[in-house]
């Protein structure tokens, strides 16, 4: 008996070690703030010190993209390591005009960072935004199916969630987990409209006069706070060491309209948020729509204080090095478009071996938002249409602003000609039509009435 209690007191010693080596991942993804909304960015008036903070511990990664400029598809990408349009997620879900190849929600069988880390022995939860389906239809799939064990959501099946409430919910999850590895999404509202600045963050800004700087400040500071409520949470569970937070953002700074909205729905008119002197905003495949922080702490691991400004990291490459940093090998029917940096998570320099591709299908266009398919190879990107006719070629390591006057097409219509066919060849494989699996029963209803209806008519 004896010996059976020691070795069972060893056994468990040895999980509680093994656990040990698994890190925390929180995952802080904001929703439309710019890459020059943070002063650790240059931000002239704005105060970030929490992520600023986050940056002076970690390593600061300057060349991240998302895979698409609006919501559903850049975050589809980075939960599933897999380009948005191979699902048919090429916008977001609810909008009022989806191609004929956008599903209804998320693929339940996509490969899914929390569904790998919760086979390896993590709890899961997500916290925030989620706007992987459609709002309430019939057939939507649970937050379970995609391997999370907990949430509170917006914008998704399942318990829900107030904004101000997201990081209040991510600290209580830190904390009953704390004695085992864990995988949590916190994915912020700000500054997304409509903006709802708590009253603590007007009070703040009162000092400013401009009316649309006092509300975007206020905004700002409450993402910030949340951040910072998340940090304070893993330092009181005793885990911050052993956890890698990341903080990023889904798309490029919403545009300023005429909008004001009301106290507490204030519209895009307080939308003054920053891109760092990038081109384009949210819906533009310019930088300024698809480059947004990417803020790393791994403490031991990522080198403190330290700007990357040379590894090309993309939302894709979140799900393999993630899985990587807990000891996880994807299975080979993830069949992943990202790459494994984590060498780049541990300071080493790391280059780039697969192409980036971007496709979006907004109806904007001049001056910034005409694009539609995008391609990056090395420091080379082009942006084009469609069918190709149109382009622009820039050598982002030369020129991050992609300045219309800088466009090198003509100088170099070799690796254009080279980059538009990887471009539309990629573009060819992509679905047309979307899956029936991922189509809700009462869609497929009201698609047979509307035909049935135009069939009539027809007669």
């Amino acid at each position: 008996m004896y010996k059976t209690l020691i070795g069972g007191i060893a056994l468990l010693c040895a999980l509680a070690a093994h656990a040990a080596e698994k890190p925390n991942i929180v995952f802080i993804y904001a929703d439309d703030w710019g890459w020059g909304d943070l002063s650790c960015h240059g931000h002239p008036w704005l105060e970030t010190p929490n992520i600023d903070a986050l940056a002076r511990e970690g390593t600061d990664f300057r060349q991240f993209n998302v895979l698409n400029p609006v919501c559903s598809p850049s975050r589809v990408a980075a939960m599933t390591g897999r380009y948005p349009s191979r699902y048919g997620v090429n916008s977001v879900f609810g909008a009022r005009r989806p191609g004929p190849e956008q599903p209804d929600w998320l693929d339940p069988k996509a490969p899914t960072t929390p569904r790998y880390l919760k086979a390896a022995g993590y709890r899961t939860a997500h916290f925030g935004k989620w706007h992987m389906a459609v709002d309430r239809l019939p057939g939507q799939p649970a937050m379970a199916d995609y391997g999370i064990d907990e949430s509170a959501v917006y914008h998704g099946p399942g318990p829900g969630i107030q904004p101000h409430a997201i990081a209040d919910r991510a600290a209580q999850f830190i904390e009953a987990n704390k004695d085992h590895p864990f995988f949590v999404n916190v994915w912020l509202h700000e500054s997304h409209t409509m903006h709802s600045p708590t009253p603590a963050s007007l009070e703040k800004w009162k000092r400013l006069d401009d009316e649309q700087k006092r509300i975007y400040a206020a905004v700002i500071t409450d993402g910030d706070n949340k951040v910072g409520k998340v940090l304070a949470a893993l330092d009181k569970a005793g885990v911050a060491q052993n956890t890698i937070v990341v903080f990023s953002s889904d798309n490029g700074p919403e545009g300023t309209s005429s909008s004001k909205g009301s106290p507490g729905k204030y519209g895009s008119y307080y939308s003054v948020g920053e891109t760092g002197g990038l081109r384009g905003r949210k819906r533009s495949l310019f930088e300024g729509g698809v480059r947004t922080p990417f803020i790393v702490r791994w403490p031991g691991h990522t080198p403190a204080g330290t700007i990357d400004d040379t590894t090309v990291f993309s939302a894709v490459d979140l799900l393999p090095t993630f899985c990587a940093a807990a000891g996880v090998t994807p299975p080979a029917e993830a069949r992943g478009d990202g790459e494994n940096l984590i060498a780049a998570f541990n300071g080493e320099t790391v280059a780039r071996t697969r192409p980036i591709f971007w496709l979006h299908t907004g109806k904007r266009s001049e001056p910034d938002w005409w694009p539609r398919l995008a391609v990056r190879d090395g420091d080379w990107k082009l942006v084009t249409t469609f069918d190709g006719a149109r382009a622009e070629l820039h050598n982002l390591k030369a020129d991050r602003a992609e300045a219309v006057a800088k466009d090198q097409s003509k100088e170099h219509p070799e690796i254009a000609a080279r980059l538009t066919k990887m471009a539309l060849d990629w573009y060819a494989t992509l679905p047309t039509k979307a899956d029936p699996t991922c189509i809700s029963p009462s869609r497929g209803a009201a698609e047979e009435e509307s035909s049935r209806i135009d069939g009539s008519r027809a007669r």
